[in-house]
């Protein structure tokens, strides 16, 4: 559940009762002022209507108790409004078996078969909805932010220990490599840091159905849910 915490810190950082005012909100003051107006403070400063929206980032694999991973992404964007847009992803992920699972194996002792799928690589494309932005002031600098909200397909490759499994650990297996379709969210923060540079941090989710620990030992067509997430961050470029 940790991705969850973050998500909601990260989240009611936002003032979301100023968030929802467009680029052209004004409130009119002229009982205090005749003739002024103020206009609110989450006027934005940086746009990305009609602009590409380039990233590269890295970041790990925050589910999967017996496998650490790491992951490098690329993303490409456009934006046709300030609140709707479309996005291209590619990662690539490389995972390996941790302590967690030696320690279940437990070599030289009476352990078990951890069962346990590691994602190679993903790709897809994502409508994109942008629908918060702040700004904080931290030590006299404003920080300038966007929330974006992604939802998509996804092709991903995923390797697994069908075959150890279904044999009860007797011999050295190859994993067992396939290719599965994902529904895939995503949550993004994009830091601007000037006018072409950003940083973007993102929490993103695959989800999929695959046969379970006990639909391979009985070789049976009983299938599981399983939910992949990764954490990345990234700097991209506009223009």
């Amino acid at each position: 559940m940790k991705f969850i915490t973050i998500i909601s810190l990260l989240i009611f950082n936002f003032h979301f009762e100023d968030c929802f005012a467009s680029t052209s909100d004004a409130y009119d003051f002229s009982w205090l002022d005749p003739g002024k107006k103020i206009f609110v403070l989450q006027n934005r400063r940086y746009r990305k209507n009609n602009k590409i929206h380039l990233s590269l980032g890295s970041g790990i694999t925050t589910s999967g108790a017996f496998v650490d991973s790491f992951n490098l992404s690329g993303r490409g964007s456009y934006f046709f409004t300030e609140e709707f847009g479309v996005e291209l992803l590619y990662s690539k992920n490389n995972g390996k078996e941790n302590s967690t699972a030696e320690s279940v194996r437990n070599p030289g002792g009476s352990g078990s078969i951890p069962f346990r799928r590691i994602v190679n690589e993903y790709y897809g494309a994502y409508l994109s909805w942008s629908p918060f932005y702040s700004k904080i002031n931290t030590f006299n600098q404003i920080i300038y932010l966007d929330l974006i909200f992604n939802v998509g397909i996804v092709s991903m490759e995923e390797a697994s220990n069908v075959q150890e499994i279904s044999v009860g650990g007797a011999g050295n297996f190859d994993d067992t490599v396939e290719n599965r379709t994902a529904f895939s969210w995503d949550v993004g923060w994009k830091i601007y840091l000037t006018d072409y540079i950003d940083l973007r941090l993102d929490i993103l989710a695959l989800h999929y159905q695959a046969n379970s620990a006990l639909g391979v030992v009985s070789n049976s067509d009983d299938q599981n849910w399983y939910s992949h997430y990764d954490l990345s961050l990234g700097f991209g470029v506009r223009f």
